[in-house]
Formats: C-alpha cells, structure tokens, sequence
C-alpha cells in the first residue's frame, strides 16, 4: 500500500505529466500554423509521451492500492515568438519536470518505500535524456541559425 503523502505527490506529478502534454501539444499546433511541419511532428511525439508518462505514473499508483486522479489543469501559453525560443522553453521546462521528479524521489527516500523509488527511478533517467534532448536541439538551432532553420526543422519531422 502507498502512504497518503507518495499518493498525492505522484497524482501532483500526474497532472504536471497532462499539463506538460498540453503544452506541447499546443506548441505543435502553433509550430503546425507557423509552416514548421517537422518541429510540429516532434512537439506531437512529446505531447504522447508526456500522457504516456501520466498514464504510466496512473497505473503505478492503483497497483499499490492507491487512487490516480485527475486534477485540473492551468492554460498553458498559446504562442511564442520562435522556434528556438519554444525549444528554448521546452528545456526550461523539462528542469523543472526533473526537479518535481527529484522531489517525489526524496519523498519515497524518506518514508522508505523503495518499490515507489525504484519506479521513480526511471523517471528520473527519462529526465536526464529529456534535458539532453532538449539542450541538443537548442544548440542545433543556435549553430543553424535562420538559414539552417529549415534543415533543422526536417531532422525533427523525422522523429518516431
């Protein structure tokens, strides 16, 4: 059985998951009206695979006896001013996404509940490859710069 206070923290993280999916879902539509087809395409990946997370956070709970919730959720932004500067808040926000993580790790540390630690543990590496992910494609973006932008936007497009 999971405590009370993993149980709220991890259904907290669940809708962060769902507000994070939301968000990319809404830089992929913006992305998608601006003429960039291939970082639209990758935004929408994200979008997945933050629900997925969410989903997965979900399942964890109710197999240790707990109930997954869903909270609602602040608006996210509707549009931004670049490509750079969406990547550029995508990497902001997977910081904070692993300082949430980080913050459920140390909960499950302290009240010793090593199965909700271990299961956390991949999100923590999740995270790691998030933030690198992230920090990669700022820095093509950067070298790129407006003429490379096109070339740039493509690789992304080829994301599965």
């Amino acid at each position: 059985m999971i405590s009370d206070k993993l149980q709220k923290a991890l259904n907290g993280q669940i809708a962060a998951e769902l507000w994070s999916s939301n968000l990319y879902l809404q830089m992929s539509f913006f992305l998608k009206h601006e003429g960039w087809d291939g970082s639209a395409c990758w935004m929408a990946h994200q979008a997945e695979e933050e629900r997925g997370h969410a989903l997965k956070m979900a399942g964890y709970l109710l197999s240790r006896g707990g109930a997954a919730n869903i909270q609602a959720t602040d608006a996210v932004p509707q549009d931004w001013g670049s490509v750079l500067e969406i990547f550029e808040h995508t990497y902001e926000h997977e910081c904070k996404v692993s300082s949430m993580i980080n913050s459920i790790v140390a909960l499950a540390i302290e009240e010793k509940d090593y199965a909700a630690e271990n299961f956390l543990r991949g999100f923590v590496d999740e995270q790691v490859e998030e933030e690198e992910t992230a920090s990669a494609i700022v820095d093509r973006l950067r070298k790129a710069g407006e003429a490379g932008l096109l070339f740039v936007d493509a690789e992304l497009g080829k994301r599965k």
